[in-house]
């Protein structure tokens, strides 16, 4: 069954991460695609910020997600593409520790930080069983998280920060601001919650004002290396690759990513 989550979030989903300047993972996504000529399976596929360039590529290529109103805003994106593109794309609603597809794949991929939704050991394993279950004998894996900075993790505990701002294509008179307020931190089981706060302004000449204010909670875990490194063992996997960015510089102190290249074992 689908998860009835992110209703405030997939609203704005897209807008956000079209105007988030630093996020400059589809270049390496697309890149892996081309090489393994598809089909490429994404998980946790979202509303198709990657899948879609996948398939404009002329790749086929399968999504699951387990949000519907995510999955609602990815079949409105569908159906704004090319025939020859919506022709390459199969969509399933499913749970990334548990779905099984009878396919397999050259690539499978978790990009932009899914694995981060997956807050105990158990979950973490069976995400990543559920990947290399869908590998083809010779088929890679690959997915990132981000490398935590600790320093930053504990700070500013309860602010409010500014995060970016866009304009509606819809509607040019109004502008819509993300904020970010971090809330509590767990440290034992290394998850940190936060809340998103979107507020839309639209203007009238030389003034602006508030008309409309929604919010999100949400929840992110953080990984060490040696946990994931772990974690691969666990799961029947080892690494082929590993990077510290996605311009593929070496994972040291650094990195700002951790993005790995996996195989079964």
């Amino acid at each position: 069954m689908p998860v009835d989550t992110y209703h405030v979030i997939a609203k704005y989903y897209d807008g956000a991460y079209a105007a988030k300047q630093d996020l400059v993972d589809l270049p390496f996504y697309l890149e892996l695609a081309e090489q393994s000529r598809g089909p490429v399976l994404e998980i946790a596929c979202g509303t198709g910020r990657v899948l879609l360039p996948i398939a404009r590529k002329g790749i086929e290529v399968c999504g699951v997600d387990n949000s519907q109103p995510m999955l609602q805003v990815l079949l409105e994106n569908l159906a704004a593409e090319a025939l020859e593109v919506r022709q390459r794309i199969t969509v399933h609603e499913g749970d990334m520790r548990s779905f099984r597809l009878a396919q397999r794949f050259p690539l499978v991929m978790i990009p932009f930080r899914p694995m981060q939704h997956m807050f105990t050991v158990e979950d973490q394993v069976a995400a990543l069983k559920t990947a290399a279950a869908h590998l083809t004998d010779t088929g890679v894996l690959a997915f990132d998280v981000f490398y935590p900075k600790f320093e930053m993790i504990w700070a500013r505990v309860g602010e409010e920060v500014a995060e970016m701002e866009w304009t509606p294509p819809s509607d040019p008179t109004r502008t819509v601001r993300r904020f970010f307020r971090k809330d509590s931190i767990d440290k034992i089981h290394q998850i940190f919650n936060f809340t998103f706060i979107f507020r839309t302004y639209e203007r009238t000449g030389q003034n602006e004002s508030l008309v409309l204010e929604e919010t999100e909670s949400f929840r992110l875990c953080y990984y060490t290396y040696p946990h994931l490194r772990a974690l691969f063992l666990l799961a029947g996997l080892e690494a082929v690759a590993e990077y510290g960015s996605f311009s593929k510089a070496a994972l040291d102190n650094q990195a700002e990513q951790m993005i790995f290249l996996l195989r079964k074992l």
